[in-house]
């Protein structure tokens, strides 16, 4: 069985990484909010017409609500680049609690979702030279401010997870190898006298008296254990 070697601590986030963390885990806060508020019937910069026309009643409301903390949440997974559970799984994480998440299944999908966002969210900087037929002209202007900082989701994400991916890579497997010499100079010192080894220099001095009585040479009668 091949097992990974131990690396050596990680280095902490750098200040610039955790800023750009929880700046990317506010970007989805205000339009998540600005969609939950259509749900709870506020237009929201709605005309009367565009507001039935957007639907968001029954199953309509459930998937604009579920939208809105799905996003949320997975901006608020950024934290994790950063933080001590995208190091070791917590206790809450079912059947993996405690385990050590390996860089790569961090770094992958990180890296993959920040150039999705990129791709997605950058188009919105033309939100104002789109008509927006169903909203009032301040509703237009309200909610393309409230979907503008989605459009730096994606770049600050890849930030994140390139200072994620240089700290790990600068790990070093640890060395646990003993030195040789060490080792040998230890076994030579227990084994100085070809006689007994006692745990104790009382032991071992009883049983060189008992030896100098029979006639055995007390050099050779026993050597203590220094291990």
């Amino acid at each position: 069985m091949t097992t990974t070697p131990p690396r050596s601590a990680v280095s902490p986030a750098p200040r610039w990484a955790v800023r750009a963390a929880h700046g990317a885990a506010l970007t989805a806060l205000p339009a998540g909010i600005w969609r939950l508020l259509l749900v709870a019937g506020y237009p929201g910069g709605y005309t009367e017409a565009g507001y039935r026309a957007l639907g968001v009643t029954g199953w309509g409301a459930a998937y604009v609500a579920g939208l809105s903390v799905v996003t949320e949440a997975l901006a608020l997974l950024t934290l994790g680049l950063v933080r001590p559970w995208g190091e070791v799984l917590p206790r809450w994480v079912p059947f993996l609690a405690g385990r050590r998440v390996h860089p790569q299944a961090a770094v992958v999908p990180a890296g993959l979702g920040a150039v999705v966002l990129t791709v997605l969210w950058t188009p919105f900087v033309l939100w104002w030279a789109v008509p927006h037929p169903g909203m009032t002209a301040l509703g237009s202007t309200i909610a393309g401010l409230l979907y503008l900082p989605l459009v730096a989701w994606g770049p600050l994400l890849g930030a994140v997870t390139w200072s994620y991916y240089r700290r790990h890579r600068a790990a070093r497997p640890i060395d646990r190898t003993t030195p040789a010499a060490s080792t040998t100079s230890t076994a030579g010192s227990s084994r100085t006298s070809p006689g007994c080894t006692a745990r104790s220099p009382r032991l071992c001095s009883d049983l060189a008296a008992t030896s100098a009585g029979s006639g055995t040479p007390s050099g050779t009668a026993c050597a203590v254990d220094s291990e």
